[in-house]
């Protein structure tokens, strides 16, 4: 079993300490700790150590679209950026809406070994939303799922969403709704607001997103369920959230990354990489989110990774796919914005990237303590560091980031998936 001494971190933030790893687990946390012989000693001075971040929401790809993604160079990806843990979305070809598709996706992530990934299953049958999918199934086979979504499409169906929220109550498991009211959204191009009827593009009104979330929390406490929200972007969900949490309600959200730093300004330019679902909304929509983030009404941010391939974001804004990778961004996005902005601190980052979405989706060994006795995933960060975006270094396989060029702080410099190291000073191990 590897010992593995990192010396002088600042655990969330906190005071300079030594971390003791012997094999899987912290075995000691303290002050002058003598390396064990043989030890592989981590200097950490100036650095933050985090315990393993967790994402409640990844788009692997594979099974069916190996040329954006696999869940080889996406667990790549994800330890490169701080993760231990990822859910899968089940938006796959074929779909994540039986055992056998997320027990597949399940081992395909124990092979890999670079961070753990837990499936999300299907709420729908082929995300059609007309059948519920077989949801007990997916959850007594050997993944356990525990969450479903057919993210990339809305539940729009009231009846089958309540009836899925009754469902899932069994084995304490969680709705997570991309909320979209798709007639509200036909032929859409991006927020609708001042920005698009200047471009003449179609507008996505926040009304589509918050009509959703108001009727899912109302079934979800009608019901006595858990029901979680995707990406929330606009300032009119957070206050449909907070209300609903008021209520004491079983209401949970995230947010992305990009919805706490970019804005609909940006398509202005006509760049792809911009366009993204839900979109890019407004400065007043960004600030609402990084305040909502930072009182606890926003539970986690999530990056909502949606990798693709080149040809699909080289072409006309109206024929490009949505989505940017985010998995390798994430930590420094939120240290821009929230840490560095005094809106959160450390600890706050522990909380809302790693133990929150951990409790969320019910995954154990993620979301931990640094402490002794507990499981060595964890994740040092250099705070300090400054640089410009490079997508030719990606571990990802698609490079359709927002943030090519842009100067963004903090680094991860080494991550450990239960006292295994995977990434070591900013490389893959």
């Amino acid at each position: 079993m590897s010992k593995i001494l990192i010396r002088g971190a600042r655990i969330l933030g906190g005071e300079p300490q030594d971390v003791l790893i012997d094999g899987e687990t912290v075995a000691e946390v303290g002050t002058g700790i003598e390396a064990p012989d043989g030890a592989t000693v981590v200097e950490a001075a100036g650095q933050i150590l985090l315990p393993g971040l967790v994402d409640l929401h990844t788009h692997l790809r594979e099974p069916g679209r190996e040329d954006s993604e696999t869940v080889l160079t996406g667990t790549k990806a994800a330890a490169a950026g701080g993760f231990t843990a990822v859910h899968a979305m089940a938006n796959t070809f074929p779909v994540a809406d039986t055992a056998g598709v997320v027990e597949q996706v399940w081992r395909l992530g124990k092979e890999s070994g670079y961070c753990d990934v837990q499936p999300v299953g299907a709420v729908t049958v082929g995300l059609e939303g007309k059948k519920l999918a077989e949801l007990g199934a997916m959850h007594d086979s050997a993944a356990g799922v525990k969450v479903f979504s057919d993210d990339g499409k809305c539940v729009d169906d009231a009846v089958i969403m309540r009836r899925a929220l009754e469902y899932v109550k069994a084995f304490d498991g969680v709705v997570a709704q991309h909320a979209q009211e798709p007639r509200l959204t036909e032929g859409a191009q991006m927020n609708e607001g001042i920005v698009s009827a200047e471009l003449g593009l179609g507008g996505w009104p926040a009304v589509a997103e918050e009509s959703i979330i108001a009727r899912d929390v109302l079934l979800a406490a009608h019901v006595g369920s858990r029901v979680h929200i995707c990406h929330l972007s606009t300032a009119g969900s957070v206050e449909i959230v907070r209300w609903a949490k008021s209520k004491g309600w079983n209401v949970t959200a995230e947010v992305t990354p990009h919805h706490l730093l970019l804005t609909d300004e940006l398509v202005r330019t006509y760049n792809p990489v911009y366009k993204v679902n839900p979109p890019l909304r407004t400065e007043a929509d960004v600030m609402a989110l990084r305040e909502a983030l930072a009182d606890g009404t926003i539970d986690c941010v999530a990056t909502d990774h949606a990798p693709h391939p080149h040809e699909d974001k080289d072409c006309e804004w109206a024929a490009a796919a949505m989505g940017m990778v985010g998995l390798e961004t994430a930590l420094s996005v939120v240290q821009q914005t929230m840490v560095d902005t005094g809106l959160l601190d450390w600890a706050g980052v522990a909380d809302r990237m790693s133990f929150r979405p951990a409790v969320i989706g019910r995954l154990e060994g993620h979301g931990r303590p640094v402490s002794a006795g507990e499981p060595a995933n964890l994740t040092l960060v250099d705070p300090a560091y400054r640089g410009a975006v490079d997508p030719a270094g990606f571990a990802s396989r698609s490079r359709n980031t927002p943030y090519e060029g842009r100067e963004l702080p903090g680094r991860v410099t080494h991550t450990f998936l239960r006292g295994r190291a995977t990434v070591v000073d900013g490389k893959l191990a």
